[in-house]
């Protein structure tokens, strides 16, 4: 048994009850989540170092009895996929605690209360990614949605409470739709071996015998849960609302890693437990997608609202990421995991931009900016660093897992592909546009107008009280540029934890897949 994982599952729990009695003293309630996060960093570096890519499909791993009753175990485990994206939790979480530690929050809200929740979703995300117990991975879906809830209804904008309302209103509703499939895969196993059983592996086994309309039924409870969250268009209204009145560190987070839940499901539980079902149903999921990169694309580049604009570009990636899934060939689903950890990386970067574009000029519409380059030169720099990942230039993370995606799913998905590829020119159109709206051409926009002295006044850059990054800024944004860069160059180490957790997942949909059919 290994205990790696229940640490990194305990800790940050740990952390969360810590913090929340600290709240009468922000300082110190902040330097211990920030503690925690980082020791939580060095377990993710300890399990990372000890997984073997070429061993079993799941290691680390570690069972006891929870609901005997009910042959529920917490069992945890991680393969390739599940494992990069706990690092990815592990990486970001520290970056988003240093990036939300000069937040001004909302009156009468502390940072104790704050940081507690950012701690504790995170102990929710991890089990949501361990769990190989599929009750146990259904209890953690649902309640990573409460810490959730409070930073978006507690610490959000003017429309918190709405927002947040509907956000967990969307994702309940998903989650008792999948509650109904998770009974149903327990009915079927005990119909099938004498016993009922939510053990992920047996259930694979199992699973792949039943007919295909049974299969049919229980995908769709899985799947209409997952692109709620993932979300795949039609069921991604609740993001822009939630993404909007989020604040910038849950805002990271929520678009960097739980959207990811609904894709690491996919992959986890609809393609290996129901292969039938997913190779019928596969024609509409692409339709999906595609409209989703298209339509995300276009709603990207008419927002005004600077969060809603992060949060409609997630939209069309995510349609990438389903793209690479369902298009069933090694490349393509490799790509859509590493495209999963690089959307993590590059959207969560422009995220905190974005927020510190806000923190100096008080608004996030885009029509109160412009010229901002001019006072802030690096602030813009790293701007323009977080837009290009986010539109995949070569030489940067995000450009590696879209030209995966897109290689690969074009021998099985012509037609797919190349309608996704329009994808590409539409997010050079948004992000460029973005940044020439804000940071280029001559000072203009109320904000930015108030802040040099207001209208007709004589703009010096040496003079003008707009500070530039700081310190705690940079250090921030400096461990995202380092890995959009690493990664754009060198994916290798990456991509060997990915590669055969994907090949163990397409074995087991039993779909030709034609790279492997090339290289024989």
């Amino acid at each position: 048994m290994s205990w790696t994982l229940i640490a990194l599952l305990l800790l940050p729990l740990v952390g969360s009850l810590v913090v929340a009695f600290l709240r009468g003293n922000d300082r110190l309630a902040k330097s211990v989540a920030l503690a925690f996060s980082l020791v939580e960093l060095a377990l993710a570096v300890l399990a990372w170092t000890a997984f073997d890519p070429g061993g079993d499909r799941l290691q680390l791993t570690s069972s006891a009895e929870w609901i005997p009753a009910f042959g529920v175990h917490l069992s945890f485990g991680v393969d390739g996929i599940a494992l990069v994206m706990i690092a990815l939790i592990a990486f970001l979480v520290p970056v988003v605690i240093g990036g939300s530690w000069a937040d001004k929050l909302p009156e009468g809200r502390s940072a104790g209360g704050f940081f507690a929740l950012l701690l504790a979703m995170q102990t929710g995300m991890v089990g949501v990614f361990a769990a190989t117990d599929v009750f146990v991975f259904y209890v953690f879906f649902e309640a990573v949605l409460v810490p959730m809830y409070f930073l978006i209804g507690r610490f959000g904008g003017p429309n918190r409470q709405y927002a947040a309302m509907k956000f967990f209103l969307y994702s309940l509703l998903g989650g008792l739709i999948m509650l109904a499939s998770v009974i149903g895969l327990y009915v079927v196993s005990a119909d099938k071996i004498g016993q009922g059983t939510f053990d992920w592996a047996t259930l694979v086994t199992v699973t792949r015998e039943l007919p295909l309309s049974t299969q049919i039924w229980l995908f769709l409870g899985f799947f209409v849960a997952f692109a709620i969250k993932a979300p795949l268009v039609p069921l991604h209204t609740w993001l822009p609302d939630a993404g909007a009145e989020a604040p910038v560190g849950a805002g990271v987070l929520l678009v960097g890693i739980l959207d990811k839940i609904g894709t690491f499901g996919f992959l986890r539980y609809c393609l290996p437990l129901f292969p039938a079902a997913s190779k019928e149903l596969a024609p509409v999921v692409l339709v999906l997608a595609v409209v989703g990169i298209l339509y995300g694309s276009l709603l990207a580049v008419g927002q005004s609202d600077m969060k809603r604009f992060v949060a409609y570009t997630s939209i069309a990636h995510f349609g990438f990421i389903a793209l690479g899934i369902f298009a069933f060939s090694s490349q393509a689903g490799t790509g859509a995991v590493l495209y999963m950890v690089n959307h993590g990386i590059s959207t969560g970067m422009l995220f905190l931009v974005v927020g510190m574009v806000m923190a100096r000029g008080g608004s996030r519409l885009i029509e109160d900016y412009g010229g901002m380059a001019k006072l802030t030169p690096v602030l813009g720099g790293l701007f323009f660093v977080a837009g290009l990942s986010s539109l995949a230039l070569p030489g940067t993370n995000s450009f590696v897992s879209e030209f995966l995606v897109l290689i690969g799913s074009y021998p099985n998905e012509p037609v797919y592909t190349i309608l996704a590829a329009v994808g590409m020119v539409l997010a050079a159109l948004y992000v460029l546009w973005l940044y020439q709206r804000v940071f280029q051409g001559p000072v203009r926009g109320t904000a930015m107008l108030n802040l040099v002295g207001g209208p007709g006044a004589a703009v010096d850059p040496e003079k003008a009280a707009v500070p530039d990054l700081n310190k705690r800024e940079l250090a921030v944004l400096a461990p995202l540029v380092a890995l959009i860069l690493v990664l754009g160059f060198y994916p290798k180490p990456v991509l060997d934890v990915i590669t055969p957790s994907v090949g163990a997942t397409l074995s087991e949909v039993g779909v030709a897949d034609p790279v492997a059919q090339e290289g024989k």
